[in-house]
This record gives C-alpha cells, structure tokens and sequence, in this order.
C-alpha cells in the first residue's frame, strides 16, 4: 500500500464506511485529525475493541500510527 499524507481525506486509509460516518460526526476528516487521537479518544466515540484494532491496523499498513507515530 502506498504511503499516505497527513493532508488525504480519511478514506483513503480503507477503513470501513460505518467507521468513516462516526469520524465524519465528530469533524475527524483527515488523516492528521485521526492521527492526532489515542486510543481513549476512540473509546470515547464509542468504537468497540475490534473497530479500534481495525483502526490500528489500517493506519500501521499505511506507516502510522495513534498518537503521531510513525512507521
């Protein structure tokens, strides 16, 4: 998977639609608005364990990681 800018939209992480909708309710738009959150953020959105592991996973595979981490 190619690398992804901070600036692209949070689509462009493949993350499953029903995880975009939240995001999109609580103004999480681009990768650097995700990337700025820790897991207790997502907790706080009400994401299930498996949601946020999908999160995770989808962001490593891109070289990031939560809270500013880079691969």
């Amino acid at each position: 998977m190619a690398k992804v800018n901070v600036n692209d939209k949070i689509t462009k992480l493949g993350i499953d639609d029903n995880i975009i909708k939240v995001f999109n309710n609580n103004d999480i738009i681009t990768i650097d608005d995700l990337w700025s959150l820790k897991r207790k953020d997502l907790k706080d959105m009400e994401f299930s364990g498996d949601e946020i592991n999908h999160i995770i996973i989808k962001m490593q595979l891109n070289g990031i990681d939560l809270n500013r981490k880079k691969y």
